[in-house]
């Protein structure tokens, strides 16, 4: 059975740091890139960073550019994302998916696989 399991989150000040880990298990991911997606209260889901699957190529929504950094430890079958910097209005739930899809990297549709999530909270 597949499961992404999300770890990390809680509360954060503004202008400090925090590290989202996921850890996939059931199968090896290491040949499908991977993503992170964010839902905040009363607002859709959307894009926050996406890797390679061998991890050397990334995106990021402009949002998060030059904040957040996406990596990944294929040995370990883990997706991490770091989020420096945090600002209040990067609250959200976050969530790490696998990517098997070919269209574009930064839509919900094009991942299958998807973890419950952990709330991130950035206090002001």
């Amino acid at each position: 059975q597949v499961q992404l399991v999300e770890s990390g989150g809680g509360l954060v000040q503004a202008g400090g740091s925090l590290r989202l880990s996921c850890a996939a298990s059931g199968r090896t991911f290491s040949n499908y890139a991977m993503g992170w997606f964010r839902q905040a209260p009363g607002k859709e889901r959307e894009f926050v960073a996406a890797i390679s699957w061998s991890g050397g190529t990334t995106w990021y929504a402009d949002s998060v550019k030059g904040r957040f950094t996406i990596s990944r430890d294929n040995a370990k079958n883990t997706l991490y994302l770091q989020m420096n910097s945090p600002k209040p209005e990067d609250t959200a739930v976050y969530y790490c998916a696998v990517r098997t899809g070919l269209g574009l990297i930064t839509t919900m549709q094009e991942y299958t696989y998807w973890g419950r999530g952990t709330q991130v909270t950035v206090s002001s």
